[in-house]
C-alpha cells in the first residue's frame, strides 16, 4: 500500500494497524522450515498486539543483546568491529543457541575501519582511544558548539552544520572550513569550485571514496544477519531508525552538559529558539522515513531529562514540549515514538502521560515498574526493566525470580515487554535462558 488518498483519510489508529500488518507480513522470506514460518507468525503478532496494547499470547522477551555475541562466540568488541567475518559468525551463533522473540542484528557495532577513517572525535573505542580489550565505546564529553554560536545555528542551520560543527566532530571534514556557505553561489559557480584544488580537500575527497567502498562491506553482513534471523523464524523490528529529544541533540554533542546547563540560565531564550529549529529539522527527517509503511516505530534514548537532572518547571519548559511535538507529529503518521528513560523517570510519568491508547511505548532502566505500570500501563505499551547488573552478576534463578515479580505486576492486561534495564557485555548463559523461562512459565494469558 502506498501513501495516498485512502491513507491520508485515515486515523493514526487505523495507519498504525496497517503499518503492523504490513511489517508482518512475510511473503518474501525464504523461510527455513514450516516450522520456522510459523514461528516468526507467531512472535510478529505477539509484539505487535503486545505494542498496540492487545493481550497477547505471552509476555514477549526482548533479550539485552549489546555486544554480547562477541563475547560468548570467543571474540571481542574490536574483533568484530574490524572483521566483518567474525562479526557475522558471533550473531550467527548467537542465533542458533539461544531462544528469544526479537532479534537485533549487529548494525550497533560500529564498523571501526569507517570511523577510522573519518576521524571520528565523539567516541573513542576498542584500539582507538581505549585498550584493545575495551567492552564499550565511550562518549567524549566537549562543548562542540560554542556559546555564542546559536544565532549562526539557527540562521541556517544546514550551513553551521557543514562548516563549523562537522569539521569539529569528523577529522576528515576539517578542510570544510575553507568552503563557502552553498548559498554564496549565484548563477555563475567558478569561485567555488576553489577549495577543490587544496590537496586536504582532494585528500578529503579520497578518505570519502574509501569509506564509500568500506561501508557496503559492513552493511552487506548486517543484512545477511538480519536475513538468516527471519529464516529461522526470528522477526526483527522495523524501524525508522534512532532519533533524540532537540534538547539532548543540543546538550548531548553541540553544547554539552555543562555548557547547555549554563544555557538554560544565561540564555534560555537563544536555547529555547534553537530548540524549536532542531524540533522542525527532527520532524521532517523523521517522516520522510516513515515513508516506507512497513516501519512501526522510532526508537528514543532520552538522555538528560531524567530525574535529578533538572527541575520539574524546567523540564516541562526546555525538554517535553518538543519532545512531545515530535512523538505527536509522528503519531498522526501511525509511528510508534518508543521511548528509552534512561535514569529514572519518577517524577515525570504525570507529566508524559497525555497520548493515546497505543500510540507510544516506554522503556524504564531505574523508574520503579509497579508506578509506570499505573501511570502509563492502561494507554502505554511499557518494557523493563531487569537489573543488568542481575543478569551479568547474578544466578539464573535470581533472575527467574525478578522476571516473576515483574511480570505479576506489570502483564495483567497486556502491553508489557520484559526487558532489562539496559544492554549487557557478559553474562552467564542461563540467566538469558532464565528470563525466557519465566515468560513462558509466568507470562502465558489465558
Amino acid at each position: 500500500m502506498e501513501k495516498g488518498k485512502e491513507w491520508v483519510e485515515m486515523t493514526p489508529e487505523e495507519k498504525r494497524a496497517e503499518r503492523f500488518k504490513q511489517w508482518q507480513e512475510c511473503s518474501s522470506i525464504d523461510f527455513s522450515s514450516p516450522e520456522a514460518e510459523r514461528a516468526y507468525g507467531a512472535r510478529s503478532k505477539r509484539l505487535a498486539d503486545v505494542y498496540l496494547m492487545k493481550e497477547p499470547d505471552r509476555v514477549p522477551v526482548q533479550m539485552p543483546f549489546g555486544v554480547l555475541p562477541a563475547y560468548w562466540a570467543g571474540t571481542d568488541l574490536k574483533t568484530v568491529m574490524y572483521e566483518y567475518d567474525e562479526l557475522h559468525r558471533a550473531w550467527k551463533k548467537f542465533l542458533s543457541e539461544f531462544e528469544m522473540d526479537t532479534y537485533t542484528g549487529p548494525g550497533a557495532v560500529m564498523p571501526g575501519r569507517i570511523y577510522d577513517l573519518i576521524d571520528y572525535k565523539l567516541y573513542i573505542w576498542p584500539g582507538h582511544g581505549l585498550a584493545d580489550d575495551a567492552t564499550g565505546h565511550q562518549f567524549v564529553e566537549g562543548e562542540y558548539m560554542r556559546a555564542d554560536e546559536y544565532d549562526a545555528l539557527i540562521r541556517n542551520p544546514s550551513d553551521f552544520w557543514m562548516r563549523t560543527y562537522m569539521p569539529r566532530i569528523f577529522g576528515i571534514f576539517e578542510p570544510l572550513r575553507k568552503f563557502q556557505s552553498f548559498t554564496d553561489i549565484i548563477e555563475l559557480p567558478s569561485a567555488y569550485f576553489t577549495p577543490f584544488a587544496r590537496p586536504d580537500v582532494q585528500a578529503t575527497l579520497q578518505a570519502l571514496l574509501e569509506v564509500g567502498k568500506e561501508f557496503p562491506k559492513w552493511m552487506a553482513v548486517v543484512e545477511e544477519c538480519t536475513r538468516e534471523a527471519q529464516e529461522a523464524g526470528m522477526p526483527s523490528p522495523r524501524g525508522a531508525g534512532l532519533a533524540k529529544a532537540p534538547f539532548d541533540i543540543i546538550g548531548d554533542t553541540l553544547r554539552g552538559t555543562r555548557g547547555i546547563i549554563t544555557d538554560m540560565y544565561r540564555q534560555p531564550e537563544k536555547l529555547l529558539e534553537a530548540i524549536d529549529v532542531i524540533t522542525e529539522i527532527t520532524i521532517d527527517s523523521l517522516l520522510s522515513r516513515a515513508s516506507d509503511l512497513r516501519r512501526t516505530t522510532v526508537g528514543f534514548p532520552l538522555h538528560k531529562g531524567a530525574d535529578g537532572f533538572m527541575s520539574d518547571k524546567q523540564f516541562e519548559t526546555f525538554y517535553w514540549p518538543s519532545l512531545r511535538k515530535i512523538c505527536l507529529a509522528l503519531i498522526e503518521e501511525g509511528i510508534i515514538p518508543s521511548l528509552f528513560a534512561e535514569g529514572s523517570y519518577m517524577t515525570r510519568l504525570e507529566t508524559v502521560n497525555e497520548f493515546p491508547k497505543g500510540a507510544v511505548a516506554w522503556r524504564f532502566d531505574q523508574t520503579d515498574m509497579a508506578t509506570a505500570k499505573k501511570v502509563l500501563g492502561d494507554k502505554c505499551c511499557i518494557a523493563g526493566n531487569v537489573p543488568a547488573s542481575l543478569i551479568s552478576t547474578g544466578t539464573a534463578q535470581e533472575v527467574k525470580e525478578c522476571c516473576r515479580n515483574l511480570i505479576e505486576v506489570c502483564a495483567p492486561g497486556g502491553g508489557y515487554i520484559l526487558s532489562a534495564g539496559s544492554s549487557v557485555t557478559n553474562a552467564p548463559p542461563d540467566n538469558l535462558r532464565a528470563m525466557m523461562e519465566a515468560a513462558k512459565e509466568y507470562g502465558v494469558y489465558k
